[in-house]
């Protein structure tokens, strides 16, 4: 019985918190922190922000936060962004997989005028790990979260992850 108790706790407690100090890890080795972090906490308390997800439209389709829009990473065009957010003051949160891809379209959206951009620290992988609630294309709750590839996937571990056929 006690050893049971133990491989429970390892798996709620400790597999989870090795998987953020990854997070952390990676995102301190690839981010300059030129746009600053929100939390999924702070987050979820918010109404009135535009999320603006910079991931591949294939991972966009699988799952995304809820009312979040696509503008792509490669695909990223800045005069589409100034006519869905037209008042450069508002405030806008960018997100990717774990927050490396939205930090460069951060650094465009701030370079272009706007003023209140945030980087979802830990990106859609953090959310999900935080149990909370993605939405595919059709609006539909979804466990599904494309996790890129075998090695980012690594970081995700809360959900059901996809791959692209090729990129496993």
């Amino acid at each position: 019985m006690k050893q049971a108790l133990y491989i429970v706790f390892i798996l709620f407690f400790i597999v989870p918190s090795l998987a953020q100090s990854k997070i952390d890890r990676t995102l301190k080795q690839l981010n300059k922190e030129s746009i600053p972090y929100t939390y999924v906490d702070s987050l979820k308390n918010k109404s009135n922000i535009f999320l603006l997800d910079t991931r591949k439209k294939e991972e966009f389709d699988v799952s995304h936060l809820q009312d979040a829009i696509w503008v792509g990473y490669k695909e990223f065009e800045i005069d589409s962004v100034f006519t869905i957010i037209p008042d450069t003051k508002s405030e806008v949160v960018v997100y990717c997989s774990i927050g490396v891809r939205s930090e460069d379209i951060g650094e465009k959206l701030k370079k272009a005028g706007y003023s209140n951009v945030k980087n979802l620290y830990g990106g859609i992988f953090e959310w999900k790990n935080e149990g909370n609630v993605v939405y595919d294309t059709l609006g539909t709750k979804t466990e599904r979260v494309h996790a890129f590839n075998k090695q980012w996937g690594k970081l995700l571990t809360s959900g059901e992850k996809v791959y692209d056929k090729k990129k496993k």
